[in-house]
């Protein structure tokens, strides 16, 4: 009888301890960090020497390049970054570091012609396991922004050669498996003609949804938009009813996605837009994009940093439909995230119990805490301390 007892208390002590390592610590935290932040001035320069060993559960460096059907990563300053890494992993061994090969300017074209056959795949993966293995990689981000119906079978393809090939690695290296992730958009006419859900599901670790970019000044006709509004806007009609991240994330999931392998986008920027009028408010029409940064120099962006210094002497209005704040100051309009808007996405995606937070990019936070007043990584440590990260 005593027996009996001790090893009920038993089980339920090891049941208590999974469920505790199963609570807040089971959410990810996946950072993006890019190699051309390095290149900007001052004040938003960023290197591999800037990463905090211990503020993501995810690193994920942006973005590697195919030359040959091989990896290769174009950096300035390789042997830094592979001793940063390094470096890095030793004061936290839990930190996961991956290589993601892809990005907005790599597009579909430079995916041509590695992805055309099985044979150039195979030479391509053969060349990135021992790759991501001597650099001390975790594993292999896949960001092919986007692929095309054409391409959406060779993207599948690609990813189910990937995970097969990382598990025949496992088995014989003995070491720890090689994550597989893919950033993948959100809006939902590219998801229906670039994505094979059921199976990418099956194949991929997590996905990294870019849950971002819904408004910018490509649009035509040309109105005011928030980048990353959370929820549907009183004055959304028609398509513009999919440009949120609550349809994204409940499309993705709807369509097959395991809720725990959705890792939802928050940005660190903001689009910005030049009024065509006196109007100001959302959907005010837009004459093209707000001035360049004077960091990031690019018009119609402007990273966190550069937002804190827009909104001295700027108005501000947050949405209550959209639960994301605009602001603007004379003849430019910027919506953007702040700590606020960022605490409640995150209990958002809690709420729907999906697999974490993913940010694009650390570089464009206030990473030096000289620009916003509110310390080191302001958004990125809000998102951390909601997701109850350790």
């Amino acid at each position: 009888m005593g027996a009996t007892i001790m090893d009920r208390k038993c089980l339920w002590a090891g049941v208590v301890v999974l469920l505790l390592l199963q609570g807040g610590s089971a959410y990810k935290l996946v950072c993006y960090f890019t190699n051309w932040s390095q290149d900007r001035q001052e004040a938003g320069k960023f290197t591999p020497e800037n990463l905090d060993p211990f503020l993501c559960s995810h690193l994920i460096y942006s973005f590697a390049d195919i030359s040959n059907n091989k990896i290769i990563i174009k950096d300035k300053s390789n042997a830094v970054l592979y001793q940063t890494i390094n470096s890095i992993k030793t004061e936290n061994p839990k930190l996961k570091i991956l290589l993601s090969i892809g990005g907005n300017e790599f597009g579909s074209k430079r995916f041509h012609p590695m992805v055309d056959s099985s044979i150039s795949r195979l030479d391509f993966i053969n060349s990135v396991i021992p790759f991501l293995r001597s650099h001390n990689f975790d594993g292999l981000d896949i960001s092919w922004i986007y692929p095309d119906i054409k391409d959406s079978t060779h993207f599948t393809e690609l990813i189910q050669e990937f995970a097969e090939a990382f598990q025949k690695d496992f088995v014989k290296s003995r070491k720890e498996k090689l994550l597989l992730t893919a950033g993948v958009s959100a809006g939902r006419q590219i998801i229906d003609k670039s994505y094979q859900i059921e199976k990418l599901a099956k194949a991929l670790d997590f996905i990294n949804l870019l849950s971002f970019d819904f408004h910018g000044s490509w649009e035509k006709p040309l109105f005011t938009g928030h980048n990353s509004p959370l929820r549907k806007g009183q004055l959304d009609r028609g398509t513009s009813s999919y440009y949120n991240v609550e349809y994204a994330v409940g499309y993705w999931i709807n369509k097959g996605m395991p809720a725990e392998k959705v890792v939802m986008g928050i940005p660190m920027y903001g689009r910005t837009f030049t009024l065509a009028s006196a109007e100001t408010a959302m959907v005010s029409s837009a004459s093209g994009p707000g001035a360049a940064g004077p960091i990031t120099k690019s018009p119609g962006f402007l990273a966190y940093y550069e937002i804190c210094q827009f909104l001295q002497g700027a108005k501000v209005t947050r949405m209550q439909d959209q639960q994301v704040p605009y602001a603007v100051k004379g003849n430019q309009w910027v919506g953007y995230d702040d700590v606020e808007s960022v605490k409640t996405k995150v209990q958002f995606l809690k709420n729907l119990n999906l697999g974490g937070a993913m940010i694009w990019s650390i570089d464009m936070d206030d990473f030096t805490g000289k620009s916003c007043g509110q310390g080191h990584y302001p958004l990125v440590q809000a998102v951390k301390r909601s997701l109850g990260s350790p």
